[in-house]
């Protein structure tokens, strides 16, 4: 009997390690990376996305260059949010959506484009191990 409690107890805070992993990969919550295509070439992206009791928060850092979430939201497997980055003096609005699948986001990202008007571009984020 004796040897049947630390089994137990083994045996049960392991459940608890595998269900609280398994709860974290059901949300975007997490260290996140994917690589972005520029009219300056291509570039490392990531993200920490935090969620608790239904709110997305968290921050998208380029080289050199960290921004916080803005009208972000996680519902349902899809994630959407708002990244405001400032060039030259001028304030751009990065918007990204996506679907949640296991460790991996897959969606779109709409952003000003060279020309001024707004583009669409395919996004592909994969969670940071």
């Amino acid at each position: 009997m004796r040897l049947l409690r630390p089994l137990f107890a083994a045996a049960l805070s392991a459940a608890f390690a595998l269900s609280v992993s398994a709860a974290e990969s059901a949300t975007p919550a997490g260290n996140w990376q994917w690589t972005a295509t520029t009219p300056q070439g291509p570039f490392e992206v990531t993200a920490r996305f935090d969620y608790k009791d239904g709110a997305l928060t968290g921050s998208v850092t380029v080289p050199g260059n960290e921004a916080p979430l803005s009208a972000a939201s996680y519902k349902d497997g899809v994630i959407a949010f708002t990244v405001i980055r400032e060039m030259h003096g001028m304030q751009f609005e990065i918007r990204y959506s996506g679907k949640l699948e296991g460790d991996t986001i897959t969606g779109t990202i709409d952003r000003p484009s060279p020309g001024g008007d707004r583009e669409q571009i395919e996004w592909k984020a994969s969670r940071a191990k």
